[in-house]
């Protein structure tokens, strides 16, 4: 049973992921929060396998909240998944940064939204390829990040690393890059660290930009 706590200043959002949840028999939601201070409360008293968390609420907003989850050596179970409008912010980074496992945003259809939960449980990163492709956008024209920029160097990759590296960088999930390469979801996730290692990748996120800025993935590509 996957436990979900959910973490959201609005009601009645908070009473649609409910409903969307409480159908599913494989997930259980333990416990509702209107702000990030209350989360953190819950998530310390629950220990949920899944938070969902806004990143925008009073008192203690969703990256500070990442922030304590992310810290506390009693929570490291806990998965933090970010939930915005605002679909590709400055602040999104910071989340996942922060710790966050990923994040949608709240207008994704029931059926992706299940699927993040499911995903983020199993500890795999997820990043909504609508997202991505604001990502890019937003950060694959500004220079190369110092620490990872430097240390560029593809050739370091496998062949299947670098394919890894590629469908990471078009949103795709690790189950799902597991069905694109013909291997098992825990094969996937080993190249995916493996380059990330190589890389000096400090998240999915960063790994996402560095495939861009390396050329390995072409931003006209992004959805295909």
């Amino acid at each position: 049973m996957i436990r979900v706590l959910l973490v959201d200043d609005q009601p009645l959002l908070r009473s649609g992921f409910r409903a969307l949840l409480d159908l599913e028999d494989d997930i259980e939601v333990v416990a509702e929060a209107g702000d990030g201070a209350e989360g953190l409360a819950l998530a310390r008293h629950h220990v949920p396998d899944v938070a969902l968390v806004d990143i925008r609420m009073p008192r203690v907003d969703g990256i500070e909240t990442t922030r304590r989850i992310a810290a506390d050596p009693a929570l490291a179970g806990v998965h933090v998944v970010i939930l915005t409008n605002y679909g590709m912010d400055a602040y999104v980074l910071d989340a996942l940064r922060a710790g966050a496992a990923g994040f949608l945003v709240k207008d994704v259809v029931p059926e992706d939204f299940l699927h993040a939960v499911r995903v983020a449980a199993r500890g795999d990163a997820l990043l909504a390829p609508s997202i991505t492709r604001r990502l890019i956008d937003r950060y694959v024209s500004q220079p190369a990040l110092p620490a990872a920029g430097s240390a560029l160097c593809l050739e370091e990759l496998t062949s299947r690393e670098r394919e890894a590296v590629g469908l990471v960088a078009r949103g795709l999930a690790n189950d799902e890059i597991a069905d694109r390469m013909v291997i098992t979801p825990l094969t996937a996730k080993t190249h995916i660290n493996r380059a990330m290692a190589k890389l000096r990748a400090r998240d999915r996120a960063q790994l996402v930009v560095l495939a861009y800025e390396s050329g390995l993935v072409a931003p006209g590509n992004a959805g295909s």
